[in-house]
């Protein structure tokens, strides 16, 4: 017989620059168009860290957790297929957008850019759990996914840990670099970053054809990972090459004619990467800024630079649900190729403070909180 749960935990985020509280809650029931979830797993993104810190405007108290993956509890009236038109059921395993946009701003309508929309209900960014249904982040044993919520269902070859290994860095990944600046047959692609993000880029740079994938980050130990993994021909590590110039040498030596890379990567986070990546492309190459999700302040770029070089830079925000239905399309030929669940360290739901101290310090690439822990 089930146990019948009377109330819900989640790590809540109640004040700037403080730790996460568990606090409980009532379960909700799923109404029309919307669906309950039991969480397997939580992502902690760097994003996540920047909320903490005030980086960017949140209703708090907000239940954190913008990536997850979960079991259904309950399938609300009107709701019997998931993002695909594929059969949902009560008990599937499934992730989902993180986020809703309004459908009806400029952006929504007259664009179609999803990700720019000026209304777009977040979860575990936007979503104050003073608010109904409260359960709104993925830091929680169960989670309400409102009406209009893209879910898909995971394909069976895929566990739980596979999805969250890259959680909100491959679709992040799939829009920036497979939809703005994709790798053509044998590019040579430097990636600035070797955490999730910068992960998922090598890794998709590979599935795309590149010739070389030359990756570009700290510490070491994240370096060691992605050299088992596979990710990447060369690593430039900022343990060994602590200057601009040592590592622009080093990638100019791994690349063809030391000319520069057909594509740059940025997805460290760190706006000074950005002069730096400008510096290691080519003369008629291509420049892709993902990784200035949160605002860390200006830096000093020569614009001479990207003139005489004739670059294309792109920027690229965020994702919708149509670059999250490509990520769970292209997860099994991710997985088959690279073991992204060894990217994970799990910690249980109790222990999100500690997960985020790891975060922080670089000692796991990617924390995930387990509520059944």
């Amino acid at each position: 017989m089930e146990t019948v749960v009377t109330t819900v935990r989640a790590a809540v985020l109640g004040m700037i620059g403080s730790d996460v509280e568990v606090r409980t809650y009532d379960p909700p029931s799923a109404r029309e168009g919307a669906v309950v979830v039991d969480v397997l797993h939580a992502g902690i993104c760097g994003t996540d860290i920047h909320l903490q810190d005030g980086r960017l405007s949140v209703p708090l108290p907000v239940i954190l957790g913008h990536e997850a993956v979960g079991f259904v509890r309950e399938l609300g009236a009107g709701v019997d297929v998931d993002a695909t038109g594929a059969p949902l059921s009560e008990g599937d395993l499934v992730v989902w957008a993180s986020s809703i946009p309004c459908g009806h701003c400029y952006y929504c309508v007259a664009l179609t850019e999803y990700s720019l929309c000026e209304h777009r209900r977040i979860y575990g960014i936007n979503q104050s759990a003073h608010v109904w249904p409260q359960l709104s982040g993925g830091w929680a044993e169960r989670i309400y996914l409102q009406p209009g919520t893209a879910i898909f269902r995971v394909p069976e070859t895929v566990s739980g840990l596979d999805v969250i290994a890259l959680g909100c860095a491959g679709p992040t990944i799939v829009h920036g670099l497979l939809g703005k600046a994709e790798p053509r047959t044998g590019e040579s692609v430097v990636v600035q970053g070797a955490g999730p993000v910068g992960m998922a880029a090598a890794m998709y740079a590979r599935l795309a054809g590149a010739g070389i994938v030359v990756l570009v980050g700290g510490p070491s130990s994240r370096i060691k990972v992605a050299e088992q993994l596979g990710v990447c021909d060369v690593a430039v590590d900022l343990d060994e090459y602590r200057t601009p110039d040592a590592r622009l040498q080093a990638v100019l030596d791994a690349v063809p004619g030391r000319r520069g890379a057909d594509l740059v990567v940025e997805a460290t986070g760190h706006p000074s990467a950005v002069a730096e990546g400008i510096d290691m492309a080519r003369r008629g190459g291509r420049y892709l800024v993902v990784g200035q999700y949160t605002d860390h302040g200006t830096t000093p770029i020569n614009p001479h630079i990207v003139t005489r070089k004739q670059l294309e830079v792109h920027g690229s925000w965020a994702f919708s649900a149509e670059h999250y239905a490509r990520y769970i399309a292209t997860l099994p030929q991710l997985t088959e190729r690279f073991d992204v669940a060894r990217l994970v360290t799990e910690y249980p739901l109790g222990q999100v403070n500690q997960a985020l101290a790891d975060m922080r310090a670089g000692v796991s690439i990617k924390s995930v909180l387990s509520p059944a822990l």
